[in-house]
């Protein structure tokens, strides 16, 4: 079973993707941004290619160049690099899930297929599983963000499976603000210990008091660094 060589939690920073006025991804900004984040912010964990990073937005070329910069410039600088690699096609996200894993990063994300959307838990759970196992050394994250999936499963409902279908399972990145889906995860997990990130800045103390592990966020903070070290 995998498991993370150091517990994803406190603040872990949604990385923006860098870009040029000409459309092009600004490779040279990464290196000072790993600095910033370190150096500056305390915050040692990232999220790639995720919504604030506009993964969906990227070719898979893309995709992967982005990922093996970050990792190539977080290499002894962060803790870790998770990277999203969901798509609508399940052959693009094992593709993605694969590299990451060849590249070097610390886990991957996945969010819900949202054209052909699954209908049920049992439909999405198969899918994550079949995306984890392209990477079957790395931490998996399901990444639960209803609002733009239009996949209304609640987060609750996958707890009691997921791990024994995809045991590389270590936890969600819970973007919405159903507090009491959010709530009924942490119940679920008092004995499991998955990683439970918050990541709807707005609500983010709430959440911290119902018991989130962490937060995955676009404003990064401080404060909020210091606060969410302390859990």
């Amino acid at each position: 079973m995998a498991s993370p060589k150091k517990k994803l939690q406190g603040l872990v920073a949604a990385t923006i993707t860098p870009m040029t006025e000409h459309g092009e991804i600004n490779f040279s900004v990464i290196g000072r941004y790993v600095d910033y984040l370190v150096e500056e912010q305390g915050v040692k964990s990232i999220f790639v290619n995720g919504t604030t990073g506009e993964g969906l937005s990227l070719s898979i070329s893309e995709r992967r160049q982005v990922a093996e910069e970050w990792v190539t410039q977080g290499r002894n600088k962060l803790d870790q690099v998770v990277i999203h690699v969901g798509a609508l096609s399940l052959k693009e996200s094992q593709e993605l899930a694969r590299h990451a894993a060849e590249i070097g990063a610390d886990g991957i994300a996945v969010i819900a297929p949202f054209f052909l959307k699954p209908g049920n838990k049992d439909v999405l759970i198969n899918f994550l599983k079949e995306v984890a196992a392209a990477a079957p050394a790395l931490p998996f994250y399901y990444y639960h963000i209803p609002a733009l999936t239009g996949v209304k499963i609640r987060a609750e409902e996958l707890l009691d499976r997921i791990q024994e279908k995809i045991p590389t399972f270590q936890g969600l990145k819970f973007s919405d603000t159903d507090l009491l889906d959010f709530g009924q995860c942490v119940d679920q997990n008092r004995q499991r210990q998955f990683a439970l990130l918050f990541g709807v800045d707005e609500q983010l103390l709430s959440a911290l008091v119902m018991g989130a592990t962490g937060a995955v966020g676009s404003f990064v903070f401080r404060d909020l660094s210091t606060l969410c070290s302390n859990l």
